[in-house]
């Protein structure tokens, strides 16, 4: 498997970090300068320390990178954490910079494309863009962990989240145990 994974400059670098030391398979990476930035200030560490977890990176600006063609043979993409603006211009088709244009290839190709928002509160314009992408065919994974595991660390909240984009990409993970249901006796 071939994934595409962008990263953008909404705050959730652990994220994307997390997710590239968990997914399997070829990954191409696009981080925005904006996420440069966020990824020093949230996780303490260099761009390039991001980087050596991908198979191979490109400059957002790069727009005769391969990602930017369909013909180029990418399974799916992720752009993980999803700013606000990107999520905008891809739902106008805008296609300005490497995330966005490989992000409109993976909605005409009908890709897999996921998409995890982190902003809160949403507002009504971003709600409708969410919509009209899911519409498209986007899957929209907010980054909403879940307490049924009963999280005792920030990262097992992250892996939450990254454990959801693995099973929605139909890759294994060990991350976080499946629900299973409520047991019955708590029923």
């Amino acid at each position: 498997m071939r994934t595409v994974v962008g990263v953008t400059g909404a705050s959730g670098a652990p994220y994307a970090y997390r997710l590239l030391e968990t997914l399997e398979g070829e990954i191409d990476l696009i981080l925005s300068r904006d996420a440069e930035e966020v990824v020093r200030l949230e996780t303490g560490r260099e761009p390039t320390d991001i980087a050596k977890l991908a198979t191979r990176s490109f400059r957002n600006e790069d727009m005769a990178a391969p990602p930017a063609s369909g013909a180029y043979p990418f399974d799916a993409m992720v752009i993980v954490p999803c700013s606000g603006t990107t999520l905008a211009k891809i739902a106008a088709g805008i296609a300005d910079n490497l995330i966005t244009r490989a992000a409109a290839v993976a909605l005409k190709e009908r890709r897999t494309l996921i998409l995890v928002p982190r902003d809160t509160p949403l507002s009504p314009i971003m709600l409708e863009n969410l919509l009209k992408l899911a519409n498209a065919g986007a899957t929209v994974l907010p980054a909403m962990p879940g307490f049924y595991h009963r999280p005792k660390t920030v990262q097992q909240l992250v892996d939450f989240v990254v454990a959801r984009i693995l099973d929605h990409l139909g890759q294994k993970q060990d991350l976080v145990e499946p629900w299973k249901g409520m047991p019955p006796e708590k029923r």
